[in-house]
């Protein structure tokens, strides 16, 4: 069965920061893009990052790019999302998602995800 698993959320101060990790199994793990998403107490989820294992094409949504990386271990199929100078408003739950579709094809569009983990919590206080 697939199954996506998130790990490494925290409670931070503003200016810390977290590894989160995401281990797949279930699927070809290397024709999927698997990404990550974010949603707010009382917010729509976003997208944060994603790479594409197939078409090597990585994306960062504006609001993160300098200050996260986002990486890949082929071999324990296990996606990272690396935080830097975390802030308040990186507060939310942390989502890993997946889809068979190169990342050119899905990018940060949450809607075209068919796979999801069930999220870790990461919270910024000031």
């Amino acid at each position: 069965e697939v199954q996506l698993v998130e790990s490494g959320g925290g409670s931070v101060q503003a200016g810390g920061s977290l590894r989160l990790s995401c281990v797949a199994s279930g699927f070809p793990f290397a024709d999927y893009t698997i990404g990550w998403f974010r949603q707010a107490a009382g917010k729509k989820r976003e997208g944060v990052a994603c790479i594409g294992n197939a078409d090597g094409l990585l994306y960062y949504a504006d609001s993160i790019r300098d200050r996260a990386i986002v990486s890949v271990d082929t071999g324990k199929k296990t996606v990272y999302l690396q935080m830097d100078n975390l802030k308040p408003e990186d507060t939310a739950i942390y989502y890993c998602a997946a889809d068979r579709h190169g990342a050119q094809a899905v990018g940060l569009s949450e809607r075209l995800y068919d796979h999801w983990g069930q999220g870790t919590q990461v919270t910024v206080s000031s």
